[in-house]
């Protein structure tokens, strides 16, 4: 299989967090982490990239390594496509210079979505470090953002027919949890490679 044909579904749960968060130590940790993550996932500012977010962070949302990684989120960014209308941040937890927190998502490629994010903070700084899996997960909402994002796309970009997206994205919508986060958020594209397999 072509390893483009992998990207826009991969990019659905990766993209929409190409965008990290800034905010700094103290009592008010918890409510900084709170206010930077609903600011930065609704901006497209390419400099969120190396200013908000560690490098295990960007890798692990563009599925590249080094400047590669830094480069592909940079561009997301720029594009502005997969910025969510909103995000709702709950269960922020904070543990010295690591913490943690919820985020539901509202439109964007992520919506109806609530990931677990963890968090570092490096010289003053909270920064996303990785995604740790889905805090709320909704199978279905997974695959219609699949075939609504290939609809979107130009038709002469993909390489997929619309049968061919919309059998992948009922497929999708039957994943278990933890068949996703293998798939977006450890790069095991196995049973996603199968689902493929299954409707050519």
């Amino acid at each position: 299989m072509n390893k483009r044909f992998l990207v826009p579904l991969a990019l659905l749960a990766l993209a929409a967090l190409s965008l990290a968060a800034c905010g700094g130590g103290g009592s008010g940790a918890e409510d900084e982490i709170t206010e930077v993550i609903e600011k930065a996932m609704t901006t497209s500012d390419p400099a969120n990239c190396t200013e908000r977010a560690t490098l295990n962070f960007v890798e692990q949302n563009s599925q590249e390594e080094g400047q590669a990684a830094l480069k592909a989120c940079k561009e997301e960014a720029e594009s502005g496509e997969e910025t969510a209308k909103g995000v709702k941040v709950s269960n922020v937890s904070v543990n010295g210079e690591k913490a943690t927190a919820d985020a539901l998502f509202e439109g964007g490629s992520l919506g109806s979505q609530a990931l677990e994010l963890a968090l570092v903070e490096e010289e003053g700084k909270w920064k996303l470090d990785h995604i740790e899996g889905f805090a709320e997960y909704d199978a279905q909402a997974l695959g219609d953002a699949f075939e609504k994002s290939f609809e979107e796309e130009e038709e002469e970009e993909s390489e997929l027919s619309k049968e061919q997206a919309s059998c992948i994205a009922k497929g999708v919508s039957k994943l278990s949890q933890a068949e996703a986060e293998a798939i977006f958020f450890e790069g095991k594209t196995e049973k996603l490679i199968e689902l493929a397999k299954g409707c050519a």
